[in-house]
């Protein structure tokens, strides 16, 4: 089984600016790239699972936070910070676009993607770890098993030794 830190996106790997989808807003919370090399350093495998209600507004599409994820995913990998997977969810009730404007499962603080990602990877939940910036990355991620963190700080290479 595997021990795996989630990790939120907006506000925890990278600076939250509403609706992050165009790289040139993509701003890297400090420390963000090195606590990730950090914590895979120790043997954790880095899955993201984040809320992206902007596809339900019709402010972008899937294919844009495809497009961000896989640029993310390229700096961090260039880092020592590969991320196995990214979970998002598109969904949100109050949407304007009918496809995505449904009460989700997987929309945190619910549990649906981390429960996901246990399932896909073969996660050991007592093992592992989440690290979001508000209560309901931690609701979502102990209703899954998990340890939830809530990071509040400036530094994420400053919290993840705290934790790790």
């Amino acid at each position: 089984m595997r021990k795996v830190l989630f990790l939120d996106r907006d506000g925890v790997i990278n600076k939250d600016v509403s609706y992050l989808y165009k790289i040139s807003d993509l701003e890297w919370v400090d420390g963000a790239k090195e606590a990730l090399a950090y914590a895979y350093g120790k043997g954790y495998d880095l899955i993201v699972v984040t809320n992206q209600s902007g596809v339900a507004r019709g402010y972008y599409k899937e294919s844009d936070v495809q497009i961000l994820h896989d640029h993310m995913a390229h700096e961090l990998d260039r880092s020592g910070a590969p991320i196995l997977h990214f979970y998002y969810c598109p969904h949100h009730k109050e949407g304007s676009v009918p496809l995505y404007a449904v009460d989700c499962e997987c929309r945190k603080p619910k549990p649906g993607m981390v429960n996901q990602a246990i399932k896909d990877y073969d996660v050991d939940p007592k093992s592992s770890f989440l690290i979001g910036d508000s209560q309901r990355d931690v609701d979502a991620a102990e209703a899954a098993g998990v340890k939830g963190y809530l990071f509040t700080g400036t530094n994420l290479l400053d919290f993840i030794k705290t934790i790790i």
